[in-house]
C-alpha cells in the first residue's frame, strides 16, 4: 500500500491561479460574455488543472482496462466471458469502436490486462498491450467477496504504475473498460455510494430482457447484502463488490491527479471507477471530466454523487473509452479558446463593457 498512500499524498487541489488567469482571459475574448458556454467552462477546469494558462493536449491516451467477473458466470449477461479475451485482441488488431474513435481523436489505446480468465496467448510483445493482471478474473461476490483487500490495493496500485508510466508521453488520459458482466459489479458500487436502492442503479448492460434484468438486480442485492460492503471505504467496497478493471482505472484517475493530468471517463462502468477514486481520494474527482451521460439508468446519479455533468448525452452504451476519447476534440476546442482567440484589447476591437 506504499504507492497508493505516497501518491495520495501528492494529490492536491487544481491551481486556482491559472483558473482565475484563464477565466480572466475567457471574460475578455473577441465574443460575447461567455459564448462559448461550456466550452469555456472546460477551458476554465483545464488550466486549473495543468497549472497552465495556455493548456496543450497534443498528447493523447486511452486505456482500457480488461479483467472477467465471477458473477458473470451466474448468468448476468447475454454474452459469455470469452468474449472478454476476444475484444482484447480486436481492440490491438484495431477492430474496435474504440479504435475507430481513437483514429479521428489521435489518441493512442493501451490495452491492459487486469484479469482476463481466457488465456492471452501471442500479444505479449504488442507495444500497445500490458500484462499486469491481479488474477484470472474476480471470484463470484453472490457468495462472498469478489477479491481480497490486498488484490483491491494491487489493482488500484497497478493502475497508478500504467497512468505514472504513460504520464511522460500523455497530456490527457481516457479510461474505458471490456469485462463481460462488469455493469454488474459497477451498480452494485453506484447503489453503496450514492444510496440509492440496486434496482435504480441497474440497467440492462448488454441488453438483457425483463427477465435477466429482474435476476441482475437479485444478484445485486444478494452480493450487497452478503458482503456488507462500507460506504466510507472506497477500497473495501471494491474489494468485496467490484472488479480488477475497475481498481484499475481508479488507480489511473488517481496517479493522472497525482501528476496533475486531466482524466476523461467514459461512460457507467467508468463513473463506477471514479466513485472508489472519489471515496479513497475526494480531491481527485478535481481531475475528472466526465465525457457522456450512459443510458444505463444509474449513470446520472453517480455522475450527481461526482458533482459532475456530463459533455454529451448520445445514447452510448458501448463502453471502451469510445465516449471518452470522442470528447477529446471538444478538449482540444476548449484549449484553443484560451490559445487561439484574441482578446479584445489584442484585436483592437472595442467592445467587453
Amino acid at each position: 500500500m506504499n504507492l497508493l498512500n505516497e501518491t495520495l499524498k501528492k494529490i492536491t487541489g487544481i491551481d486556482e491561479n491559472s483558473k482565475n488567469a484563464a477565466k480572466q482571459r475567457l471574460e475578455r475574448l473577441t465574443m460575447p460574455y461567455w459564448a462559448m458556454g461550456r466550452l469555456m467552462d472546460l477551458a476554465e477546469e483545464l488550466a486549473g488543472i495543468t497549472g497552465n494558462v495556455s493548456p496543450q493536449f497534443e498528447k493523447r491516451t486511452a486505456v482500457i482496462m480488461a479483467a472477467d467477473h465471477g458473477i458473470a458466470d451466474a448468468g448476468v449477461s447475454s454474452f459469455p466471458k470469452e468474449v472478454t479475451a476476444q475484444m482484447v485482441y480486436n481492440f490491438l488488431r484495431g477492430g474496435a469502436g474504440i479504435n475507430a474513435m481513437a483514429n479521428m481523436a489521435r489518441a493512442k489505446v493501451k490495452v491492459v490486462d487486469m484479469g482476463v480468465a481466457s488465456p492471452l496467448e501471442g500479444i505479449e510483445t504488442h507495444r500497445d498491450f500490458i500484462s499486469c493482471p491481479v488474477a484470472k478474473g474476480t471470484m463470484n461476490m453472490a457468495k462472498g467477496p469478489a477479491m481480497t483487500v490486498g488484490q483491491a490495493v494491487e489493482s488500484i496500485e497497478k493502475g497508478i504504475r500504467i497512468a505514472l508510466e504513460l504520464a511522460a508521453d500523455t497530456d490527457i488520459f481516457a479510461i474505458g473498460e471490456m469485462g463481460i458482466g462488469n455493469t454488474t459489479p459497477s451498480s452494485a458500487i453506484v447503489s453503496v455510494l450514492t444510496g440509492i436502492s440496486p434496482s435504480e442503479a441497474t440497467g440492462r448492460g448488454t441488453g438483457i430482457d425483463d427477465e435477466k434484468l429482474s435476476f441482475k438486480i437479485s444478484m445485486i442485492e444478494k452480493s450487497i447484502e452478503i458482503n456488507n460492503p462500507d460506504p466510507s471505504n472506497g477500497i473495501d467496497v471494491l474489494s468485496k463488490i467490484g472488479g480488477f478493471e475497475i481498481g484499475g482505472m481508479a488507480g489511473i484517475i488517481l496517479g493522472a491527479a497525482s501528476v496533475r493530468k486531466p482524466v476523461i471517463i467514459d461512460g457507467f462502468i467508468s463513473t463506477a471507477s471514479a466513485l472508489i477514486a472519489d471515496s479513497i481520494c475526494p480531491l481527485s474527482r478535481l481531475y475528472m471530466i466526465p465525457s457522456h451521460k450512459s443510458v444505463e439508468q444509474g449513470h446520472i446519479r453517480a455522475l450527481e454523487k461526482l458533482g459532475k455533468k456530463p459533455l454529451l448525452d448520445l445514447g452510448l452504451r458501448l463502453g471502451e473509452a469510445t465516449g471518452a476519447v470522442l470528447c477529446m476534440p471538444f478538449v482540444e476546442a476548449a484549449s484553443r479558446l484560451l490559445t487561439d482567440v484574441a482578446t479584445f484589447d489584442e484585436a483592437g476591437v472595442n467592445g467587453g463593457e
